[in-house]
């Protein structure tokens, strides 16, 4: 067991955990932040992203031992005060981005880390975005156009 200590969602984080256990299962399982989805387990279909110092990764790839001393942002962090005071979420939510809803943590959290990083993306780089993200409902129109609206309203 390896002792961690971390910044989860902007409050002091500490646990210990096994070297090979996924920053996902912890994240779900000790944390209880059950926004962070367990879907393919092999980094192919994005829905747990989750920000790991800013960046946006799939958390069932990164060790849980690989948390200690960052700052980690999972979709629950966006919840307070007003998850739609975010300007992805609420362009989310008014662009109908949602189907089941299974993959929109990690489409919001792999947006803000990309629109952080690209804050006026072309429409062929908003589609590159979505790329790691897998969704069985949408067909990524209304997910890109909520990015789209997101990066006009210009804030992060």
């Amino acid at each position: 067991m390896i002792e961690i200590r971390f910044t989860l969602n902007g409050e002091p984080a500490a646990t210990r955990v096994p070297p090979a256990l996924p920053a996902a299962k912890l994240l779900r399982e000790t944390f209880g932040l059950k926004g962070t989805k367990l879907g393919c387990e092999e980094g192919e279909c994005g829905a747990c992203t989750i920000l790991l110092d800013g960046e946006a990764v799939n958390s069932c790839l990164v060790p849980a031992a690989r948390l200690d001393g960052c700052d980690v942002v999972t979709i629950e962090g966006l919840a307070e005060p007003d998850a739609m005071k975010h300007p992805v979420v609420r362009a989310f939510v008014e662009a109908g981005a949602v189907q089941c809803g299974f993959c929109t943590p990690g489409m919001i959290m792999r947006a803000i880390a990309f629109l952080r990083e690209r804050p006026h993306p072309t429409d062929e780089e908003i589609a590159r975005c979505v790329e790691g993200n897998l969704c069985r409902c949408t067909g990524y129109v209304k997910i890109e156009q909520a990015i789209r609206s997101a990066a006009a309203e210009g804030e992060r």
